[in-house]
């Protein structure tokens, strides 16, 4: 059997994300058709009939031929929802909406979205909201956009266009090549921009023939399942109803599900438990998910795709996020881990995760390698005082990595008092992409501020050449001119010649008689210095080296590291050598 296919919406916090659904809600009950829309816990269900009631012509004039059964909408959209929309590889969400305010532009939550649905590979629809505050739009009172953009005067369609282009030019700075969808030659390789008001409801038709078409035409495969097979989903949220107790929501993607069977689910710490379904539950017409036992109706099974509420014992331990299955047979646990697959997964070095869900650790993780950064420790709740101690020991190893990603959970007190006592720094942000910036953002001052230590307490290892023929002065102070080798040096370093002799202590390096802070490699600059008669201690084409200590090598081989070369350390090491080599020799 071919399934609906799932849709989840998102984009920043107001641009109208719950009022589109809210619309297709609505349209799909005023078209009148027998059982016009099915309400599932967490989601909405649109059956191809009325698709094709609110689309008119339009989904004929596509010559597509349609055997999905309707639409499946997740009515928990924004990012959260969609992260614990998850499965080994991606997201069970088959097709995203992003909804993006016409009259803002792309916002930090539009940004987030963009940036999760490339990490999940999910096929996606931006729909171009409120359209209807351009000025002198005129509600044309039907749900096409084709026909309400007919009405329009010039000055409208011309603002609806520059509009449009800047939405093209945000999308292709994240390499997304898109088009308004009546434009589009190939939707393979474009994406599809569909302008739309969520309030008056046009181009609500378009919206939904252009996901119809996308699911049909290229997501037919996937959308085959086996309706008697094992049932699978993912658990949505976690909550307590009264007169129920513990309950989940989940988003059944596969198979069936019944009363009294048995599911198996991740816990927070990434181990494996099984429930028993006590009941199946359905919100009652035109209710969603409720906090009361009497909004919903007891089903004896459901089949994929659906969401459903689940009452049972044992659920206590479900974690949002974390795949469900029927247990069938003794694989569950084994089908549960590869599932979850590396997501509990951690690094020698690297930050302290706390996540609300499985699906936001993983969503987090993914950003963070990509980015180039370790996670040392994960798990799932509030940040707690162990979670402090574990981040300060990695102040040993890493200094950058002494630090708590915090994403939508609380900080026990104790937890908060040792985080100021200790100094561990804990980065909070209900928003992925930001709590990723801004752990950037404090890497990147604490390497500031280390850089400005670390040129003031040490010697940088540096390998420079005495120029031939460029002695400016013979002594008192001997001013000749260098080549930068290797590495670097500033005034006040110490030199020495290759067999350990400290030659002398550089006063000052000059460019064209300007004075300059420090030279590096491949820089020529003439140096003047105290201590040394050229032609003696100094002479044409002599290799020098800054006069480095162990405990230089200790500084930039641990918390400074970041500051040197693999080359410059080798330098380094080659000097410790020479000093070495003198002392034996004395």
């Amino acid at each position: 059997m071919i399934r609906q296919p799932i849709i989840s919406v998102l984009g920043h916090v107001d641009h109208g994300k719950s009022t589109i659904l809210d619309k297709i809600r609505s349209t799909a009950v005023t078209a009148k058709e027998a059982g016009g829309i099915t309400q599932h816990i967490g989601v909405s269900e649109v059956p191809i009939d009325v698709v094709k009631k609110i689309c008119g012509p339009l989904l004929k004039a596509s010559n597509t031929k349609i055997t999905i059964p309707g639409l499946l909408f997740v009515d928990t959209p924004g990012h959260e929802a969609f992260t614990n929309l998850r499965r080994r590889g991606g997201s069970i969400a088959d097709i995203a909406i992003l909804v993006v305010d016409v009259s803002k532009g792309f916002e930090p939550q539009t940004i987030e979205a963009i940036e999760i649905l490339k990490e999940y590979k999910t096929p996606f629809i931006v729909a171009a909201n409120k359209i209807d505050l351009i000025t002198g739009w005129i509600d044309s009172k039907s749900k096409s956009y084709m026909e309400a953009i007919r009405k329009q005067n010039q000055y409208v369609t011309t603002e609806l266009d520059n509009r449009m282009y800047e939405l093209m030019g945000r999308l292709s700075e994240f390499g997304i090549n898109g088009e308004v969808f009546n434009r589009i030659k190939d939707f393979q390789k474009e994406l599809a921009i569909v302008p739309i008001s969520a309030k008056t409801g046009e181009g609500i038709a378009e919206l939904l023939m252009v996901a119809t078409g996308l699911a049909q035409r290229y997501l037919e495969a996937k959308l085959n399942i086996e309706v008697k097979g094992q049932g699978r989903g993912s658990i949505l949220e976690k909550r307590e109803i009264k007169g129920l107790g513990i309950t989940i929501d989940i988003i059944l993607y596969d198979g069936s599900l019944k009363v009294n069977d048995t599911v198996a689910f991740a816990r927070a710490d990434g181990t494996v438990a099984t429930a028993k379904v006590k009941a199946l539950l359905k919100p009652k017409p035109l209710h969603q998910i409720g906090e009361s036992a009497s909004k919903f109706t007891n089903v004896d099974s459901i089949s994929a795709a659906a969401g459903i509420k689940i009452s049972g014992t044992g659920l206590d331990d479900a974690m949002p996020g974390s795949p469900i299955v029927q247990v069938v047979d003794q694989s569950y646990s084994d089908q549960i881990k590869a599932e979850i697959g590396d997501v509990f997964k951690t690094e020698k070095n690297g930050v302290i995760l706390k996540a609300d869900s499985i699906g936001g650790m993983e969503a987090i993780s993914r950003l963070m390698s990509a980015a180039g950064f370790g996670i040392s420790k994960k798990s799932i709740g509030k940040v707690t005082k162990r979670d402090i101690i574990d981040a300060f020991a990695m102040n040993a190893i890493d200094p950058m990595s002494a630090v708590i990603l915090a994403f939508n959970v609380g900080i026990e007190d104790d937890a908060a008092e040792a985080s100021h006592t200790s100094g561990v720094k804990i980065i909070e942000s209900n928003i992925i992409y930001k709590l990723i910036d801004d752990y950037k953002e404090f890497v990147e001052q604490r390497r500031k501020n280390s850089a400005q230590k670390a040129e003031s307490t040490i010697t940088f290892p540096g390998a420079i050449e005495v120029l031939r023929d460029t002695c400016f002065r013979v002594s008192n102070p001997a001013i000749f001119g260098i080549r930068v080798l290797e590495g670097r040096i500033k005034p006040g370093y110490r030199v020495l010649n290759d067999v350990g002799e400290v030659v002398g202590k550089i006063k000052g390096i000059q460019n064209e008689k300007a004075p300059v802070d420090m030279a590096k490699k491949g820089e020529q600059f003439a140096v003047s210095m105290d201590e040394p008669t050229f032609g003696r201690q100094v002479r044409d084409a002599q290799i020098l080296y800054t006069d480095c200590n162990e405990e230089d090598l200790f500084m930039l081989s641990k918390e400074f590291s970041h500051l040197v070369s693999v080359d410059e350390m080798d330098l380094l090491n080659k000097i410790l050598n020479i000093k070495r080599n003198a002392r034996k020799r004395r």
